[in-house]
């Protein structure tokens, strides 16, 4: 089983937004918990993440269609 795992950066990237914003939506009541904490920062689980995006930016989700 491999665990898939985002940080700050791959949250900001996935999200397309700036690091303060990042920060900012991380903060906010509603978006996952982190499922640790390292000297590095919050980490969490990619499907947690994914699954907060298909609810309150679906505008991000990939389409499915090929071009």
């Amino acid at each position: 089983m491999e665990l898939e795992l985002f940080g700050a950066a791959e949250i900001q990237e996935r999200l397309g937004v700036s690091r303060q914003r990042a920060y900012i939506i991380i903060s906010r009541k509603g978006f996952p918990e982190p499922v640790a904490t390292l000297k590095m920062g919050s980490v969490w689980m990619k499907a947690d993440i994914e699954a907060w995006i298909a609810e309150n930016r679906p505008h991000l989700l990939e389409s499915d269609e090929e071009v």
